[in-house]
């Protein structure tokens, strides 16, 4: 019997090429975590501390919550890498602070809902490139959402994609990259 081949990258598009915003998309998404090359700083990978970067956005005006994907296309596997689903952060908030624990609920940020990683967990997963794979490509994706999201932490990505599709007021991208050591 023939073995089946891993793609070297995904190639499979990642959530934000799904989602068309219907505000103004005037939604931009930071981080003091990568150098000004974009590379992530180690602390932030699971090689490492694999803690959760400190985000800043900008506000956007109606946004009732927000949400946050974090995918990898460049992942030896058939669909993008799924790194980390958060969702109902408070409409209010601006930002997310380093280090957010990987439980479901997060009350210390208005109860805000994170989802499962491609690795089995709960919560932020960091970047774990093969070693010799080259430099990957991590996609921060944030949306200003309409409402919130009536979802618990067991929601698979499409079933988000698809509320998103609908509550979507405008979106972000944040790119930054992470190699393996020693590849």
């Amino acid at each position: 019997m023939p073995h089946a081949q891993t793609p070297d990258h995904s190639g499979a598009a990642i959530t934000l090429g799904k989602i068309q915003p219907f505000g103004p998309n005037d939604l931009v998404l930071t981080t003091t975590a990568a150098d000004p090359d974009g590379r992530l700083a180690d602390r932030h990978s699971a090689y490492h501390d694999n803690r959760s970067p400190p985000l800043v956005w900008t506000p956007v005006e109606g946004a009732a919550a927000y949400a946050i994907i974090v995918e990898d296309p460049d992942a030896p596997r058939d669909l993008p890498f799924i790194h980390w689903l958060i969702w109902n952060i408070p409409g209010e908030a601006t930002s997310l602070p380093e280090g957010l624990p990987n439980d479901a609920s997060l009350g210390l940020i208005g109860g805000a809902t994170q989802g499962r990683n491609d690795n089995g967990g709960i919560g932020y997963f960091g970047p774990r490139p093969p070693p010799g794979h080259g430099v990957h490509h991590y996609h921060f994706q944030i949306f200003a959402l309409a409402e919130r999201l009536p979802f618990g932490p067991e929601t698979p990505l499409a079933e988000l994609v698809s509320a998103l599709k609908g509550e979507a007021l405008a979106s972000d991208d944040l790119i930054v990259t992470y190699e393996a050591a020693g590849a």
